[in-house]
C-alpha cells in the first residue's frame, strides 16, 4: 500500500518532509501538448504559502517551484512532471522537547509506533506543509482541463468559522469575492467577523475549527464507478487526505439524516438537449457513485489546529515521565483560510483523473493544441534553428 500516491492515470507522488531540504511532486498522466510555466503554478502555490497575513503561520516560505521535467518550448511532453519547492525557513530546534513525548492530538505517537522512528522536525512527513506538493500538481490538472474541450469549474470559499456561519453565496460570487480577503469567504460582512474571532483566538493563544464549502461546474455526466471507485468515494479519499480534516459530506450532507424520502428524492425530466436531468440536486451532481451532470459541491470541516502555546499534558516514553509541555512555534490559528487552495487542488485532480479515466480527455495528447500538429517539425532540426 502506498500512501504517498494519489490517482490512476492522472497520478501524483509525492515526497518531503516538513524540515528537510524540499518538498516534491511527480505527476504522471499528463497529456502531451498542455501549455504550462512555472507562473502558472506559482500563482497557486502563492495563495497557500506561509507568512500571507496575520492570522496564518510567519514560516518564511516563499514556495518557489522549479520545474524539472515533462516540459519542452513551453508544452508538456506527455512524460513525468517533476516538480520542486525548497524549504527556506525550517527551525527544528523547537521540536527536540517532543522527541520521546509526542504533542497531543498529533501524529507524533503514531508514526512513530508504526514506523519505528520518525523525522520529528516540524512534524516530518505528517505535517500539513506536505499540501504543497498538491497544490502545484492541481494547477498542472487546471491547466489540463482548461485546454481541453470541457468548461469545468471548480471553486471554494470558508463557509464557517466556529459558530459564525456564512450565508449561501452563489458561484460568481465565489469567483468574484473569496480572495478579496484573508479569510477567503465570499461574502464580505461575514469575513469580517471571521476575522475578528480569528484575531480573538489567536490572542489568547488558542485556536479554532471551521469548514469550507466547494463546488464543480461542468463536471460531464456518466463519471464514476459503483462501489469503491465512486465519485464520492473517491472525493472523500482526497479530503481526508487533507490534515485535520474531520468530515466531508456532499448534497444536502448531513441534512440528509432528518430528511423524508419523499422530500429527498427528485424527478425526472428532459433538458434542453432531450437528455433525462433530475429536477433539483440534493444529491449533489452524483447519484450511485456517478455523476449526473449537474454541479458537484458539498463541505469539508477542518478541527481547530492544535500546535497551540497554552499548557498541554504528555508522557515521555523514554523516561517515563508525564509532564506539561507548550508548543511554541509558527502555527495558524484557524486552518481553512490556507487550505481553500487545497480543497481546489484535490478537486482538480480528482476530476480530471475521472475524466481520462473515462475517456473524456485523450490521455495522451491535447488534441486542440494551437496550430497543426506537423509530425515533420521539431524545433531542434536545424532548419528550425535560429543561429
Amino acid at each position: 500500500m502506498n500512501g504517498n500516491r494519489f490517482g490512476r492515470l492522472f497520478q501524483l507522488t509525492t515526497y518531503g518532509e516538513s524540515h528537510g531540504d524540499a518538498m516534491g511532486v511527480v505527476v504522471s498522466g499528463c497529456p502531451a501538448g498542455v501549455e504550462l510555466s512555472a507562473e502558472d503554478i506559482q500563482r497557486d502555490l502563492d495563495r497557500r504559502k506561509p507568512g500571507q497575513s496575520m492570522i496564518t503561520t510567519s514560516r518564511g516560505e516563499p514556495d518557489e517551484v522549479r520545474i524539472q521535467s515533462g516540459l519542452q518550448d513551453g508544452y508538456t511532453t506527455g512524460t513525468p512532471l517533476g516538480m520542486v519547492i525548497e524549504n527556506k525557513d525550517a527551525r527544528s530546534g523547537k521540536y527536540e522537547p517532543f522527541v520521546t513525548a509526542p504533542r497531543p492530538s498529533h501524529g507524533d505517537f503514531t508514526y512513530s509506533a508504526k514506523f519505528g522512528t520518525r523525522n520529528w522536525g516540524g512534524g516530518g512527513r505528517s505535517s500539513a506543509r506536505e499540501t504543497v506538493n498538491w497544490v502545484a500538481a492541481g494547477a498542472v490538472a487546471k491547466r489540463v482541463l482548461a485546454a481541453s474541450d470541457h468548461d469545468v469549474q471548480i471553486k471554494a470559499h470558508v463557509s464557517q468559522m466556529g459558530d459564525i456561519e456564512a450565508p449561501e453565496v452563489s458561484f460568481e460570487e465565489m469567483l468574484e469575492h473569496s480572495e478579496e480577503n484573508e479569510v477567503r469567504c465570499a461574502h464580505p460582512e461575514t469575513a469580517e467577523a471571521m476575522r475578528d474571532l480569528a484575531d480573538e483566538y489567536q490572542s489568547a493563544g488558542d485556536s479554532i475549527g471551521g469548514a469550507i464549502y466547494f463546488e464543480c461546474r461542468g463536471v460531464p455526466r456518466g463519471l464514476g464507478a459503483p462501489r469503491f471507485d465512486g465519485m464520492p468515494s473517491r472525493l472523500a479519499t482526497a479530503m481526508y487526505a487533507i490534515p485535520a480534516v474531520n468530515d466531508f459530506e456532499y448534497g444536502i450532507g448531513r441534512e440528509a439524516r432528518t430528511t423524508a424520502g419523499s422530500e429527498y428524492t427528485e424527478d425526472w425530466e428532459f433538458d434542453d438537449d432531450g437528455d433525462p436531468t433530475p429536477v433539483g440536486n440534493d444529491h449533489g451532481g452524483i447519484q450511485g457513485g456517478i455523476t449526473t451532470g449537474q454541479p458537484i459541491y458539498g463541505e469539508v470541516t477542518w478541527h481547530p489546529p492544535v500546535s497551540i502555546p497554552k499548557s498541554q499534558r504528555t508522557v515521555d516514553w523514554e523516561t517515563g515521565e508525564e509532564k506539561d509541555i507548550q508548543v511554541v512555534g509558527r502555527h495558524d490559528p484557524v486552518l481553512p483560510p490556507r487550505a481553500v487552495p487545497v480543497v481546489e487542488a484535490m478537486l482538480y485532480c480528482t476530476v480530471l483523473d475521472f475524466m481520462l479515466l473515462g475517456g473524456r480527455i485523450n490521455p495522451d495528447r491535447i488534441d486542440d493544441r494551437p496550430g497543426e500538429y506537423d509530425t515533420d517539425y521539431h524545433p531542434r532540426s536545424p532548419e528550425n534553428v535560429d543561429d
